[in-house]
């Protein structure tokens, strides 16, 4: 006979998968979600590079990762940025200027159709269609097209930065990160089973000592 809902319920194993839907449904949903919102197909980035970085190394251990300077004006390696879609028409371009009035921070493909992303600020118009960018940390524009991108390349600007939470992005973009955050999620399935069995055991090992008792009396 088949087990009713509320049977069902009650198992730990179905409520354990229950809760893994659920919690792949809300991570999908916040994704698509937030795609939605900031009109972009790449809404949250890792910076991959230091183009952006105004500090060179140097011997006493500053580099562009952003952990001796976190929270400079500008990007780091290991950067989570917030991008939003923005129309060609509203695109800032001025040169980074210490006093605040810089250009945007644009995230433009590296060619039609590529899913290759680079991170420059536009310095300038070209002319109606077309940006020159530059990395702040670059000494000059480009590359690529020696600085000169199609307005229609750009997916969005940066509107906002988290510092060091891409590290664990880049980490995930090796393939020994990906099989420890697999190997991780394996352990802590296998975790909640077994926690699960105990507590049905232990469950159940009350169950006889009552019964017993009931009988004894």
């Amino acid at each position: 006979m088949a087990p009713s809902l509320r049977q069902l319920w009650k198992n730990e194993y179905f409520q354990t998968v229950i809760m893994i839907l659920l919690i792949v449904m809300v991570v999908f949903g916040f994704w698509f979600g937030i795609r939605l919102a900031l009109n972009t197909d790449y809404p949250v980035l890792a910076v991959a590079s230091g183009s952006m970085c105004l500090v060179q190394p140097n011997f006493e251990g500053e580099t562009c990762d952003g952990w001796s300077h976190p929270f400079g004006r500008t990007l780091h390696t290991g950067d989570l940025i917030i991008v939003q879609g923005v129309r060609p028409q509203d695109i800032y371009a001025a040169p980074f200027n210490e006093s605040g009035s810089s250009g945007d921070i644009l995230v433009f493909r590296l060619s039609s159709g590529s899913e290759d992303l680079i991170v420059h600020r536009a310095i300038a118009w070209y002319d109606n269609t077309t940006l020159v960018t530059k990395g702040d940390g670059n000494p000059g524009p480009g590359p690529p097209y020696d600085g000169k991108v199609p307005a229609d390349l750009v997916v969005g600007k940066v509107v906002f930065r988290i510092p060091w939470v891409g590290h664990l992005a880049l980490f995930m973009r090796d393939r020994s990160g990906v099989y420890l955050v697999l190997a991780l999620i394996i352990i802590i399935i296998i975790v909640e089973l077994a926690l699960s069995l105990l507590g049905s055991k232990e469950t159940e090992i009350r169950k006889d000592e009552t019964v017993n008792k009931t009988s004894e009396t």
